[in-house]
């Protein structure tokens, strides 16, 4: 089956820009007067075909590579199934020497105590991840700052877990990503102190500079867990901005701006929620929504 492609190029001979391309002959045709442009075409598509049905892997360029991978996904694997290219099975004396290479090719992977702490604090990177529902890309800058500690030798002394666990919450506040420090330490059940001294120390070690939190993007994430209609957070949107534009806003706990500006948007909006239900959505206490709706009402 022949696959044609038009293109936009003119024929030199009747000059018109109805060219064709056969992928399977190789062959740039004029599809006007049938003119052969070229013949010796070269197939930039995938090396080979697949199939559904076929157990046999046709990859030559293997999977991508990776922070999040202790070797970044450059392994090599020797095959565990002891038979030749036919299909036989290999002799006793073969079959001890896969052995002993597949020992000494694992052993080869780690080659001193970095490499087996990099392995262990990635896995956990995995494992918090899942917790948090966070996205591949903020687990790879996770693990970016992460071996820049491990460079600088910051990690000796201290806990991988924590240090894991604060490189992970540097690059949720990194991409935006409204994530607080309490929720990353429940969540990995790691003390806030721990993490919170631990982040401190990768921000003045490595140099890191933090944006600041846009508390309008907490609001979506608080309304979707306290089930307010999109009406009322499009209101506590509003309230927000004029908040911005007044400079009242600096300074205070943006996750606690996006929950009191929720709760005057469901006052305003005639939506039935109460101080608590914001307050366990959005995990400040219900004082700080008292405090920050006076300084809000007066907007």
């Amino acid at each position: 089956m022949t696959h044609q492609i038009t293109i936009r190029e003119r024929c030199p001979r009747c000059n018109k820009d109805a060219i064709v391309t056969d992928a399977e002959t190789g062959e740039m045709i004029c599809g006007r007067c049938g003119f052969v442009m070229d013949e010796r075409l070269v197939d930039s598509g995938q090396e080979w075909r697949s199939f559904l049905d076929d157990k046999t892997s046709k990859a030559r360029t293997g999977d991508r590579t990776s922070l999040t991978r202790h070797d970044r996904g450059l392994n090599t694997i020797i095959n565990p199934v002891n038979k030749d290219s036919a299909g036989n099975p290999l002799s006793a004396s073969m079959k001890s020497s896969l052995r002993r290479l597949r020992l000494w090719d694992s052993r080869s992977r780690l080659k001193g105590t970095a490499d087996r702490n990099l392995l262990h604090a990635l896995s956990e990177l995995l494992k918090m991840k899942e917790k948090l529902s966070l996205s591949e890309a903020i687990a790879e800058k996770a693990a970016y700052i992460y071996r820049k500690a491990l460079e600088k030798k910051l990690i000796r002394g201290r806990s991988i877990s924590a240090l894991i666990a604060a490189a992970l919450y540097a690059a949720c506040r990194e991409s935006g990503t409204p994530r607080t420090i309490k929720e990353v330490s429940s969540e990995i059940n790691i003390r806030r102190r721990d993490l919170a001294v631990s982040y401190r120390m990768l921000l003045r070690e490595l140099d890191l500079k933090m944006p600041v939190v846009d508390s309008v993007q907490c609001i979506a994430r608080i309304a979707s867990q306290a089930g307010v209609s999109e009406k009322t957070k499009r209101h506590a949107i509003k309230i927000l901005k004029k908040a911005e534009q007044n400079q009242s806003s600096a300074g205070k706990d943006p996750m606690g701006l996006a929950a009191s500006s929720l709760y005057l948007a469901s006052l305003k909006t005639g939506e039935k929620i109460s101080q608590k239900q914001v307050a366990l959505a959005s995990g400040v206490t219900e004082v700080t929504i008292r405090n920050r709706c006076k300084g809000l009402k007066l907007l």
